[in-house]
């Protein structure tokens, strides 16, 4: 059954090489229950407003066989949060779900499928700068981008949470639109 692995908020603000000179990637689980705003999960943050957030990036979700498929190119434990994801999901084609694809997370919350996440430069630094060199295209061409969410119906998640999917309309999917790109 796909479900929930753990939610994500930022852990610490970190100096960035980037415009911003902030990033909040590094996003950890959280344990227990954790309020689903319209904005996304309480207690968390963007730093880069601009690129990140509002109503269409309220939620970033990676499920966990892209990040296992990351996990063997990169030889190293890949723990949820490691992508600057909000959701680390099992069972659900994260980067294979169409555009506007509605999903229940746990008995409340309903979230819309609204893009792919492109990679940047700042994502680049946080996987490891020089010793990742091309990571952007890497990780573009891999199309295993996970999907931004938008908050559809507020709630609360905790891990362990069941996924159910509500809607799935003909629509590309997130890794094509960001092929498309």
């Amino acid at each position: 059954m796909p479900r929930l692995l753990a939610a994500c908020v930022v852990h610490q603000l970190r100096s960035d090489a980037g415009a911003v000179g902030t990033t909040a990637i590094d996003k950890r689980p959280v344990d227990g229950p954790v309020v689903v705003r319209r904005l996304g999960l309480h207690a968390d943050v963007q730093a880069d407003r601009k690129h990140h957030g509002g109503d269409d990036k309220a939620l970033y979700a990676y499920g966990q066989d892209d990040a296992d498929f990351w996990a063997a190119e990169l030889g190293r434990e890949l723990p949820p949060g490691w992508f600057g994801e909000n959701l680390r999901l099992e069972g659900v084609d994260v980067s294979g779900a169409a555009v506007g694809e509605r999903w229940r997370i746990g008995e409340t919350v309903e979230v819309e499928v609204t893009m792919p996440r492109t990679p940047c430069a700042t994502f680049a630094r946080w996987v490891g700068g020089a010793d990742e060199r091309g990571w952007v295209r890497r990780f573009a061409a891999a199309g295993r981008p996970g999907a931004y969410l938008r908050v559809v119906r507020t709630g609360s998640i905790a891990a362990g949470d069941p996924v159910t999917v509500l809607e799935r309309p003909d629509a590309p999917s997130v890794a094509a639109v960001l092929a498309r790109a």
